[in-house]
């Protein structure tokens, strides 16, 4: 979820309610958004490369060329590694209820009312982590917020200190960002194998997910996020049409259909390791 960010730091206070509906009978009820105080601090980051103006000159075959797109290719790769970089971090840190973004024991409920149960959105084990999200909403369970978008600054002109001065050109990016945790209820880690039964396990639990009044808030994970090592089982998952499993004493390998082909979107990105 993209969040433009107009101050230094943004605060959250929506985060944790989710509309819903009700009968209307007798006048309306206004639910006040609770104030969770989780904000979001902007970043500042940069990258800058420095060349000696006879280099650039006499650059007959574009050796330079490759160098500035892959200054472009990291500005515009830097937003997947924040968020995917923070989503691998969940285990550890805080969102806006004060648990783990990854957690056995979110706190779900209303304390002046039914009491308060404690949800889990994460399985524990010591496999590299993979994650189920729902980015079928409005809210998301990461945020992108940016501030200022990163921007391309080239001092090569001759009358710029820099090359009047020590003879190179500067060329640099710079932008203001940061990522954040939105709702734990869109997302569920896991650190077991990523097997047929662990993910049918993860799916189900986000599926019976429910608000604070107890009514199920309809999660329903469309997205699997993992690493180069859990690749191969994710593709095999969610791809094939036919999946091998043991049956009877013997163990015998037999084929089945695969009941989770096509049942989420697949990414398989560096940043979690």
């Amino acid at each position: 979820m993209v969040v433009p960010s107009q101050a230094r730091e943004e605060i959250y206070p929506w985060l944790g309610q989710f509309p819903g509906l009700r009968e209307w009978i007798g006048p309306r009820i206004a639910k006040n958004l609770a104030l969770h105080s989780f904000a979001i601090t902007n970043k500042d980051f940069e990258s800058t490369i420095e060349v000696p103006r006879n280099d650039i000159e006499d650059d007959r075959f574009g050796v330079f060329g490759p160098m500035f797109s892959e200054l472009g290719r990291a500005a515009a790769m830097h937003p997947d590694e924040l968020i995917f970089g923070l989503l691998a971090a969940g285990f550890a840190t805080n969102c806006y209820d004060g648990q783990f973004f990854f957690d056995t024991d979110h706190p779900v409920g209303d304390p002046a009312g039914a009491g308060v149960t404690s949800v889990s959105n994460m399985q524990a084990g010591s496999e590299s982590p993979w994650f189920l999200l729902d980015t079928s909403r409005a809210l998301k369970p990461l945020l992108y917020q940016q501030r200022r978008p990163f921007n391309l600054v080239s001092k090569d002109r001759p009358e710029d200190d820099n090359v009047f001065s020590n003879k190179t050109f500067v060329y640099g990016v710079d932008g203001r960002s940061n990522a954040g945790f939105g709702l734990w209820q869109l997302a569920f880690g896991s650190k077991a194998e990523l097997t047929p039964a662990n993910y049918e396990a993860a799916r189900v639990a986000m599926m019976n997910f429910k608000g604070d009044e107890g009514r199920p808030l309809g999660v329903k994970p469309n997205v699997l996020v993992c690493g180069p090592s859990n690749e191969g089982a994710a593709m095999r998952l969610l791809n094939n049409g036919t999946r091998v499993e043991l049956a009877g004493e013997s163990d015998t390998p037999v084929a089945i259909q695969n009941e989770w082909a096509g049942t989420a979107t697949p990414i398989v990105t560096p940043w979690l390791t």
